[in-house]
């Protein structure tokens, strides 16, 4: 089996599809626990010195860890997954708490860190990670099932009813073209 992510802060999208593009699962993955600030570099709260906002970053990047863990375990239900798909990383994106605090790299640092311990855990579990650009992938698994896009990619939304949103479809299409 195959799993698209598509991320948000401190949750996800998940679907689970056979290898044709059947869908098995879909649900909601908590990446933090509950009570635990979701954007500790995009909204630090009370943090407010570059080591404050570290130590906060710390604690937070735990919480992931666990959470995220406990969640990708609960997918496995499902049957053996071989693969995860998750939105592009950012090369050279800085690892520098202070750098991270700094425009433009503020508003994407909390969701790149959840992307590197979702693919740090999945490839803990063994699955094979797979990035994609969310801009493109859509279309590229169209391309790819050719006359079958219409009903991989839209029919669940009919077959399972609601939720089945853009976040669902993207991360079904990066399932399907997860390269091995």
């Amino acid at each position: 089996m195959r799993v698209g992510i598509y991320d948000h802060f401190g949750w996800a999208v998940a679907v689970t599809c056979t290898e044709d593009g059947s869908v098995v699962d879909r649900r909601r993955l908590e990446l933090v626990e509950a009570g635990v600030l979701n954007a500790p570099i995009h909204h630090p709260g009370e943090a407010k010195t570059v080591e404050e906002v570290s130590a906060l970053v710390d604690r937070v990047l735990a919480s992931s860890r666990r959470a995220t863990g406990e969640a990708l375990r609960s997918l496995g239900n499902v049957g053996p997954i071989a693969s995860l798909s998750l939105r592009v990383c950012a090369p050279g994106f800085p690892t520098e708490i202070a750098d991270q605090l700094r425009p433009p790299y503020e508003a994407r640092a909390d969701a790149i860190r959840y992307r590197r311990v979702l693919a740090e855990v999945a490839g803990g579990f063994g699955w094979k990670v797979w990035e994609y650009d969310a801009k493109r992938v859509e279309a590229e698994a169209a391309a790819w099932l050719g006359n079958r896009a219409e009903e991989v990619l839209y029919g669940p939304k009919k077959r399972l009813g609601p939720p089945w949103t853009k976040d669902h479809r993207i991360a079904l299409a990066a399932a399907l073209l997860a390269k091995f």
